[in-house]
This record gives C-alpha cells, sequence and structure tokens, in this order.
C-alpha cells in the first residue's frame, strides 16, 4: 500500500491509465466543482472523478481503490440532499451517469433490467408503450438515476401502495469494496434461497457494494387515476383524518399533507384557497374506471369529520393537475421565507402524526423560526422544514436546537430519521440514538465483509 494518501493517489491514477479509457478520467478543479457537492449543499471536493461506461471499469476502479487504500464515493446524478454522494474524505468519486443502458423490458416477466445511470424519468417514459411503470417516484424522478434511487430506497408518493425502491427490486449485479463481482436476487417473485442480498445493498448508501446492474419489479399501469382534495379548519383536523383513511380497506394511491404554514406560503403565489382551510390533504385512488366512483366514495366517507371545511374530487386529467397544484407550488415557495432550511424527512407511525405536527408547532413558537410540515402522511412520512437565516447565528443556534429536539421527538414517538432521503452525512451523527447498539455492531460487522480496507463512501450512514 502507498505510504502516502498522495503517492497512493499517483499511483491509483497511473494504474488506471491502463484501464480506463482517457475521456473517463477527470482531474482538475472542473472536476471537483462539478462533483464536489450534491443538492444538500454540503462540499466534498474530490481528487480525481472515474467516469466508466460498463461494468468492467466500475470493478477495475475500485479494486485499484482497495489496493491501493483510496476512497471511493459512488455517485448518480447528485440529488441527493444529505451529502451521501459528496467525497467526504477525497479520494476518488465514482460517477455512474454514463452507465445508462435500458438493457432489456420483459413485459411477461414484469422486469426490467437496467444500468445504474438510466434516469428515473426516462425508465417511466420507456416502461409506459409497454403498460408498466417502476413504482419509485421521488420528485426528482426527472434528473435523479435508478442507482442513485436504490442506494437511498427512495419512494414519493406512490410509496403508499405500490411499495419503495427497495421493494421493487429482485436482483443486482454488484461490485463489493475489494473488487469482487458479484450477483444476487433473481427475477421471480418468490425466492427463500440464502440471505437477501439485494434487499440489505438497497438502502445502503454505496457503503456496501457499488450497483452496475439492477433488475426491477414493474407493475401494470392503472387504468385510470382520480384525484380528491380535502381541507380542513386545523392542522390537527387534517392530521387526524389521515389515521381514518389508512384505517379503511381502500388503499389510496396516494395521501400528501400540507399544515397551515405551508397553505400560506401557496396562497402567496396567488393558488385559491377557502380562507378557513388550515390544513390539507391531496388523495389519489387508481385502478379500474368502474371501480372509482366506490374508492372515492369510500376514501370520502373517511376523510369526513371534524373540521372538513371543503371536499372535491377531480373530474378531469385538468382538473387531477389543478388539485396537485399547491403541492407542486409548494417547493419553490419556501425559498420566499428564509434563505436557508433544514428539510427532514422523518418518518412516525401514521396513528402518532397529530403528536408529530403538535410538537412541531411547539417547537417553532419555542425557538421563533418557521417551521413547515407536509409530506406522505399515508406513510407516516413528513418532511419538516425549519425555516432561517444562516447569517444570523441566533437563529442557526436555534435551528441546531430544533433539530435535535425534532429526532427525539420522533424517536420517541416511534419512528425514524428517514423514510426516503436516507443518511448521508446530515444525520450520521443521530444514528446512534435511532439504532439499538447491537444492531449498529451487526451493521459494521456487515460493512467489514463487504468493505475490509472501508473505502466504499466512508464518513457516511455509520456513526
Amino acid at each position: 500500500m502507498a505510504d502516502s494518501p498522495q503517492s497512493a493517489l499517483v499511483a491509483l491514477l497511473d494504474e488506471l491509465r491502463g484501464r480506463l479509457p482517457a475521456a473517463a478520467i477527470l482531474q482538475g478543479p472542473a472536476a471537483s466543482i462539478a462533483y464536489g457537492s450534491d443538492n444538500s449543499r454540503l462540499v466534498g471536493e474530490p481528487d480525481l472523478v472515474l467516469l466508466p461506461t460498463r461494468h468492467e471499469e466500475v470493478q477495475a476502479a475500485v479494486a485499484a481503490c482497495h489496493r491501493h487504500g483510496v476512497p471511493l464515493t459512488a455517485r448518480g446524478r447528485g440529488s441527493n440532499t444529505t451529502g451521501a454522494c459528496i467525497a467526504a474524505e477525497g479520494g476518488v468519486v465514482l460517477g455512474l451517469e454514463r452507465m445508462q443502458r435500458i438493457i432489456e423490458i420483459r413485459p411477461d416477466d414484469r422486469v426490467a433490467v437496467v444500468e445504474p445511470g438510466v434516469l428515473n424519468g426516462e425508465l417511466q417514459a420507456a416502461l409506459a408503450p409497454h403498460g408498466f411503470f417502476w413504482a419509485a417516484d421521488p420528485t426528482s424522478a426527472p434528473y435523479s438515476s435508478v442507482g442513485g434511487n436504490l442506494a437511498c430506497n427512495a419512494g414519493g408518493p406512490r410509496t403508499l401502495k405500490y411499495g419503495s425502491a427497495r421493494d421493487n427490486l429482485m436482483a443486482l449485479r454488484a461490485v463489493d469494496g475489494q473488487g469482487r463481482e458479484f450477483r444476487c436476487g433473481a427475477a421471480v417473485t418468490k425466492n427463500s434461497t440464502g440471505f437477501d442480498l439485494t434487499r440489505l445493498i438497497a438502502g445502503s448508501e454505496g457503503t456496501l457494494a457499488i450497483i452496475t446492474e439492477a433488475t426491477l419489479r414493474l407493475t401494470p399501469l392503472p387504468e385510470a387515476r382520480r384525484g380528491m382534495r380535502a381541507l380542513y379548519d386545523s392542522v390537527d383536523g387534517a392530521a387526524a383524518a389521515v389515521a381514518r383513511v389508512m384505517a379503511q380497506p381502500v388503499v389510496p394511491s396516494a395521501l400528501e399533507f400540507m399544515d397551515d404554514r405551508a397553505l400560506d406560503l401557496v396562497r402567496a403565489r396567488g393558488l385559491e384557497l377557502p380562507k378557513r382551510a388550515r390544513g390539507l390533504l391531496l388523495l389519489e385512488a387508481d385502478g379500474r374506471e368502474a371501480a372509482l366512483d366506490d374508492a372515492c366514495a369510500a376514501l370520502g366517507v373517511a376523510a369526513r369529520g371534524s373540521g372538513l371545511v371543503d371536499w372535491q374530487v377531480a373530474g378531469s386529467t385538468a382538473e387531477l393537475e389543478s388539485l396537485w397544484a399547491a403541492r407542486k407550488a409548494l417547493s419553490p415557495a419556501l425559498r420566499s421565507l428564509a434563505p436557508d432550511k433544514i428539510n427532514e424527512d422523518v418518518v412516525v407511525p401514521v396513528s402518532r402524526v397529530p403528536a408529530l405536527l403538535r410538537r412541531a408547532q411547539q417547537l417553532a413558537d419555542e425557538a421563533g423560526i418557521p417551521i413547515v410540515c407536509f409530506g406522505h402522511a399515508g406513510n407516516g412520512n413528513l418532511h419538516v422544514n425549519l425555516m432561517f437565516d444562516r447569517a444570523d447565528p441566533a437563529q442557526a443556534r436555534a435551528a441546531e436546537r430544533c433539530l435535535h429536539t425534532v429526532f427525539d421527538s420522533v424517536l420517541a414517538l416511534g419512528g425514524t430519521l428517514s423514510g426516503e432521503h436516507g443518511i448521508g452525512v446530515a444525520k450520521r451523527p443521530f444514528m446512534a440514538r435511532a439504532l439499538d447498539p447491537v444492531a449498529l455492531d451487526l451493521m459494521r460487522a456487515i460493512k467489514r465483509q463487504f468493505d475490509p480496507a472501508g473505502i466504499l463512501n466512508p464518513g457516511k450512514l455509520l456513526p
């Protein structure tokens, strides 16, 4: 092994020049700027960027990094919000964006085999003519990659009915931390053969292995979709309705929530909503057209309760888009409230969503900073946005204190730190609070088996 990080990099580069095309190796400030941050705005500049186009090039890069002890961080399109794909300890960023082949679509088996750099949105467009979709639908779908979706176990509104990225993954081809190729899983819907390494790797944020090929489970496109909107005169009224909706037999394909501060923000952007509305639920049902009237009726009965101000069912695609306008307007509207935000995608049991929202409102009042809550309420997955000005030391301290209290409150309610964004750098300091010490020890032991030299995405996920 090389005597110093610099000499290790020199030796690594000499080896890789014989194994990868010159166009796949980037150095210098341009590479550092382009690949040194992600959507979290955290920075970790790489010493070297590699852009493979084939599985064999990934294998060569990982094996070389292992031999020379150089950290390696896999990266998709950089849409991550937790710093999971920045080079926290320097070394190599392995950008998988050029591995963008849809290898095959097999409608009869309901599977697609893809490389990790395929964009989620492009995959959905390719599947649609065959009558299928892949269930993972993060907001970043137009510009996030399938590999990144799998690394963070991405979700989105449809997770409520169809599951997350991990739930719709069947098999993998991957490279471990020593550069060893392996396959796991199979393109079958029942499999009781050995440990489920496929699901283990999904959500591991590139700390165990580098995915080079994924076999995805596909779902038939529903014949029809119908949207509904429920407005309430209080946040509590909307939150209580979530539990009622999820306790009855009809599972909505989406159930989104927005609190009073979120509604004020979208009103300020010109969206018309009744003045009495202080909480909003957006629901969708999908399936056979003939069954949707009954489904919407059942959801409407569950949504009705204390504080309901308005119930609306979309009668057309245009009306459906109109109902979603408030949700789509929210993220850009947040920028008008404060220059900085901490956005955490915490999860609690559905029955405890009201308690979490009450605690968030209490914290906002105590800290003197706005807290805006919205998200995938049907899963108990809420985006808690702490709005503040980083240039104001008092606000920055208040936001940091609030963050700790939010996580403590979530854990006390039986919840967890992340539903779809992952842990990365941002939430790593809180992992010891969230997980049992023995569970953490077992995770570290698993990490050592996959990556004995600890080169894969160091400084992330595990405390």
